[in-house]
């Protein structure tokens, strides 16, 4: 039987989105195959009942981590290199693609790199900006958000130069870095990928808000927005979208799972890679299982495989030297 660590809570404002996850990953784990160990994080970052220590061999009954963390302090590549210094396998994409992936400057940058649309931005720090040389840059409506954090945390949508200010100044309360888009009138689709070396996309879907975006109370809270799935688009327009999932999910490195988002503009079908996320979540009303789930792949099967890629993984890296 398989110890399997699953790591949840953590100190970020996606907190309770991980809980929520972890349980839903915990009840679709097969028992007669795992062994569940718990290690809840807190919000002021204390381990329960105590931490994975970072020395390879120092955490016996862990066979592979599950590190089920949204957000800062665990989306970004930090429980990654603590796992590596561990020397345990962990579900996932690695340390440099979780930090780059959660940086969406860095993220739209090197996708954008890899010659793969993404909408105009441009990024400010917390204490640097200039509601002029914003105005000069980008139109209305735009989107300001904080460049580290996901689920729509701090994130708001401007329609005019007055609210400016205030958008700004919630999104620097959340990250010292701040990125601001143009506004993409249009639709919204997410892809789940799979896998290593050669991953996979599966059914794209549509996200329908019930609000102005997609956001924190949309996804969460009031469980009004909808989504349908699979996307109500052409095949030739499915292709390109997965295609362009697998691309973006190469360009950043990400391995094991990945959820990449999309915007489409409303007058010209042109498609844009949103944000890639590297730790989807995995609650009863997220997408990424259940998009796996219309490609024929169940709950259970696909956390099998996800544990699976990462024993692949850990055993590919073990047959590297790192001395001499």
């Amino acid at each position: 039987m398989l110890n399997v660590a699953v790591l949840y809570g953590g100190r970020s404002g996606e907190h309770e989105i991980s809980i929520r996850s972890a349980e839903s990953i915990i009840a679709g784990l097969n028992p007669s195959e795992y062994n569940v160990k718990r290690l809840f994080i807190t919000k002021e970052g204390r381990w329960q009942p105590g931490p994975i220590l970072p020395e390879p061999g120092a955490n016996p009954d862990i066979d592979v981590v599950f590190p089920v963390l949204h957000g800062t302090f665990g989306e970004d590549g930090t429980i990654q290199g603590l796992c590596e210094l561990a020397g345990l396998p962990y579900v996932g994409t690695g340390v440099f693609g979780s930090s780059a992936c959660m940086d969406k400057d860095f993220q739209k940058r090197l996708i954008k790199e890899r010659g793969i649309p993404v909408v105009d931005f441009m990024t400010v720090g917390r204490d640097d900006f200039q509601i002029d040389q914003i105005c000069e840059r980008l139109p209305f409506p735009m989107f300001v958000k904080p460049a580290n954090l996901g689920s729509s945390v701090g994130i708001s949508k401007v329609k005019c130069r007055t609210e400016l200010a205030a958008a700004l100044q919630v999104a620097s309360e959340y990250d010292r870095k701040i990125i601001i888009e143009r506004g993409v009138i249009g639709r919204e689709f997410e892809c789940a990928v799979l896998g290593n070396e050669k991953p996979k996309a599966a059914i794209p879907c549509e996200v329908i808000p019930s609000r102005e975006f997609y956001d924190y109370e949309d996804k969460y809270i009031l469980n009004t927005s909808k989504t349908l799935l699979p996307a109500p688009i052409s095949h030739d327009q499915t292709e390109d979208l997965r295609a362009m999932a697998v691309e973006a999910y190469k360009a950043m490195g990400c391995e094991g799972l990945s959820r990449v988002d999309f915007l489409m503009d409303g007058k010209s079908c042109e498609l844009f890679v949103n944000e890639i996320n590297t730790m989807p979540g995995f609650t009863s009303i997220s997408m990424y299982p259940k998009m796996w789930e219309a490609a024929g792949l169940s709950f259970g099967a696909l956390l099998d495989r996800l544990i699976e890629l990462a024993l692949e993984r850990h055993a590919a890296q073990k047959a590297t030297r790192y001395t001499r």
